[in-house]
């Protein structure tokens, strides 16, 4: 565990022959996404914007001894949300529609926020206020210290947001699988909703270990890869709820991907979002268009879209329109493909 002092991402451009231009995120530093991207930019050139995926198999089959876990898959990621907002956008559609449907256009989502600072417990009463002050129904704080730490983060957070907030807790991997039992059996009584990411991504013997043992509903998959990542996750039951983060996993394709694996492994899902507002947009196509398979009328525990409420000038200023939240949901962009337009000046704002 460590603590972030700034955000950056890389955005993607696709331009299709009639000058249509589609937009994508690639999570991780630009200098690195750059050197991948001059790699794999040959495969896609000339290709038809329907046809992509057959260029990204290529890649993946031809630069196998790179693996899929590292920024060669942000990059895809990119590739693949732009090429769908192109191809949406040459068809005058949502990119919703190219994905399987819109079941809602307004997506439930939770606050992420309460961050360790260099003074934890100082500000973090501050962020609570902060948040409490927003109106969530639900919010998601940061633990993962100690187990003694964790037992005063949540009671804070309890007194402030009351007992009606649903609230979440994310450890970023910091624990092994006796640190994270004894941090669950001081939290449990405080209702928490999930616990995220306890463990090594590397640890899934572990998460299943733990999931067969945890009192606490267990969540993962921000730091996963491709849905193969997540197929071996779920074989082994490792989580109760998977958490892919499109700009990172292979984009919209293997989230599909992984959206049918939870929903054949009857696992719930919840995406990952802390980049720029162009992942956000892409984070609420892929939400509004989720099955609400084995529900009928009524989802006692939906999809929710991390949004979070920390300062984001990525995601706060970088489009001409931002997207909307409305209560406890947000807006699904409106209009063809992603729905969103970049603010050009505060683009070369931030790329210097």
């Amino acid at each position: 565990m460590g603590l972030a002092t700034s955000r950056q991402t890389g955005l993607i451009f696709v331009e299709l022959a009639d000058g249509t231009v589609g937009l994508g995120e690639a999570w991780g530093p630009p200098g690195v996404s750059a050197a991948y991207l001059d790699l794999i930019r040959p495969y896609f050139i000339g290709c038809s914007v329907f046809a992509f995926e057959h260029a990204v198999d290529l890649v993946l089959s031809r630069h196998y001894h790179f693996g899929i876990q590292n920024q060669m898959m942000s990059v895809i990621s990119g590739i693949d949300v732009a090429a769908r907002d192109a191809a949406a956008k040459r068809l005058g559609v949502p990119l919703y529609d190219l994905i399987g449907g819109a079941r809602e256009l307004e997506v439930p989502i939770y606050a992420s926020g309460g961050y360790i600072t260099a003074a934890p417990e100082a500000d973090f009463e501050a962020q609570m206020a902060q948040i409490a002050g927003g109106g969530f129904s639900s919010v998601k704080i940061k633990i993962g210290m100690s187990p003694a730490s964790d037992e005063w983060r949540v009671t804070k957070a309890r007194e402030v947001l009351g007992d009606d907030v649903e609230l979440l807790v994310d450890t970023n991997s910091n624990y092994t699988v006796d640190v994270a039992l004894e941090s669950m059996r001081r939290i449990e009584k405080y209702r928490i909703g999930w616990y995220e990411e306890p463990l090594s991504p590397l640890d899934f013997e572990g998460y299943a270990e733990l999931c067969r043992r945890a009192p606490i509903p267990v969540a993962t998959g921000e730091a996963l890869y491709t849905a193969h990542d997540f197929k071996r996750l779920a074989d082994i039951r490792g989580a109760h709820i998977l958490q892919p983060d499109l700009s990172l996993c292979g984009g919209l394709g293997q989230g599909r991907r992984i959206a049918d694996i939870a929903r054949l492994s009857h696992m719930r899902l919840s995406p990952h979002v802390w980049g720029s507002a162009v992942g956000l947009a892409a984070a609420c196509h892929f939400v509004a268009s989720l099955s609400g398979y084995p529900h009928a009328g009524h989802c006692p525990k939906p999809s929710l879209l991390e949004y979070d409420v920390g300062e984001n000038p990525l995601r706060d200023e970088l489009l001409k329109t931002p997207i909307v939240r409305k209560g406890n949901k947000v807006l699904v962009p409106e209009g063809p493909g992603l729905g969103i337009e970049l603010d050009e000046a505060a683009l070369a704002r931030f790329a210097q």
